[in-house]
């Protein structure tokens, strides 16, 4: 290979790493213990300039200023799309609200974005090496680093629908939500990784959607304190034309400073208390329920106060390091309804069922199924109820007890009734069943 091919090649499953004088030999130990190669390139120099030798010969020599703050910008055109005002425009009160609401509940654990993903999962190992300590269907997988009390925690978030009414407000809440599945493990974000997936940057529209979910990342990662270390971008994504909804896949890693003190989202025991952590909102703009119930891809994405995220999930995290969560999970796609039966129903052989008052006087969809943000349901003993007050309190994290764990129902009082076995049913087969209809 020529020293430009080697240079500019794109091969995988490689990484770049600047490690401390002297300490090469132990690197190259930990590599070797994973079968991998780490080979020194390099070293950090004090003047400024790239330098790259081939061969005892220098072939680069460019000042580091120019591939960074000095480098040429390429600004394409970006403009907002004609069609934006109409398409977020959305009254509630020409959305009927369904006479079933157990059944609305039912369609959306059959959604694919909804329902259970085992059937990919189980294809492959998700142990890594005995190392797993929460696999799939929680918020977040963590692993355990062998010799060290720490755990990591890792998740992967994104909701294109979100973008694709508003790609600031959808850049944020792409973040939020990666680092709030973190929390409810009980880790705190160390840093995230992006993939950034849009139509082509040739269209203004697109490249305008492209600078907004940017500037609506950024201002989420300065906020909640988390650093973006590297990313990837992916343009084109078209059929006949037509642009995909512009996608930010997020994927974060969280610390867990005591890795047994992990939480999981299922509920543990009769009589344990479900408290909700967080506001709701009378919302339904880009909701999976606007979409599955009503056909609608319409309005604006759930409003986020990221001081507010920032206390929920400071909030979670101080309770689960104290050692007082029984679980936690976070209400995301679907809303109330659908992460209460995700409680009832995931990670147990023995499901349990719950007994929920809501009281807040909006309308009944938008209570059950909206996706206001910042929240979290967890449950704790009634004894731990006093201990999670003084951190909410402390954190200015609203809280609400809304029921009780217990039976073989789970119960929304007044609006839904569904036995915990019908509920998993009916998720366990959502996507399966379309995989093998296809």
């Amino acid at each position: 290979m020529t020293p430009y091919e080697i240079l500019l090649s794109e091969s995988q499953e490689r990484m770049l790493l600047v490690a401390k004088r002297g300490r090469e030999d132990e690197v190259k130990e930990i590599f070797e213990r994973w079968d991998l190669d780490a080979v020194v390139i390099g070293r950090v120099t004090e003047d400024h300039i790239y330098r790259a030798l081939y061969n005892g010969a220098e072939v680069v020599s460019i000042p580091v200023a120019a591939l960074t703050s000095e480098a040429p910008v390429y600004q394409r055109p970006a403009e907002r799309p004609a069609s934006m005002d109409e398409l977020q425009k959305l009254d509630l009160d020409n959305i009927p609200v369904p006479a079933d609401l157990t059944t609305a509940l039912k369609l959306l654990l059959d959604s694919p974005n909804i329902a259970s993903k085992e059937w990919v999962y189980r294809q492959y190992d998700h142990l890594v090496r005995s190392n797993t300590v929460v696999g799939p269907s929680a918020d977040a997988a963590v692993i355990r680093i062998k010799g060290a009390k720490q755990g990591l925690a890792l998740t992967v978030d994104g909701n294109g629908r979100y973008c694709f009414l508003d790609p600031y407000v959808g850049g944020i809440l792409a973040v939020a939500e990666a680092a709030r599945n973190l929390a409810c493990v009980g880790a705190r974000p160390l840093g995230l990784s992006d993939c950034l997936n849009f139509g082509s940057p040739e269209r203004p529209e697109v490249m305008w959607q492209f600078a907004q979910v940017i500037d609506g990342m950024r201002d989420a990662c300065v906020t909640l304190g988390v650093p973006v270390v590297s990313g990837n971008v992916s343009f084109y994504n078209e059929t006949d034309g037509v642009p995909i909804f512009p996608t930010p896949t997020i994927a974060m890693v969280g610390l867990l400073p005591r890795v047994e003190r992990y939480v999981t989202p299922w509920f543990k025991s009769e009589g344990d208390l479900i408290v909700l952590l967080g506001r709701t909102r009378e919302e339904l703009g880009g909701s999976e329920y606007l979409k599955i119930v009503h056909g609608l891809v319409k309005g604006t994405p759930p409003w986020i106060d990221l001081r507010l995220e920032r206390a929920v999930q400071q909030a979670c995290v101080k309770a689960a390091e104290k050692g007082i969560l029984r679980s936690a999970h976070d209400i995301s796609d679907g809303g109330l309804a659908v992460a209460l039966a995700e409680c009832c129903i995931t990670g147990s052989d023995k499901p349990l069922g719950a007994r929920i008052d809501l009281r807040e006087m909006i309308r009944a969809d938008a209570l059950l199924f909206g996706e206001s943000q910042s929240r979290i349901i967890v449950s704790v003993r009634e004894s731990d109820l006093g201990r999670l007050r003084q951190i909410a309190d402390k954190e200015s994290a609203p809280m609400q007890v809304i029921g009780e764990v217990g039976g073989a129902r789970l119960s929304l009082q007044p609006f839904v009734q569904i036995s915990v076995e019908e509920a998993r049913s009916v998720w366990a087969q959502g996507l399966e069943r379309r995989l093998k209809e296809s």
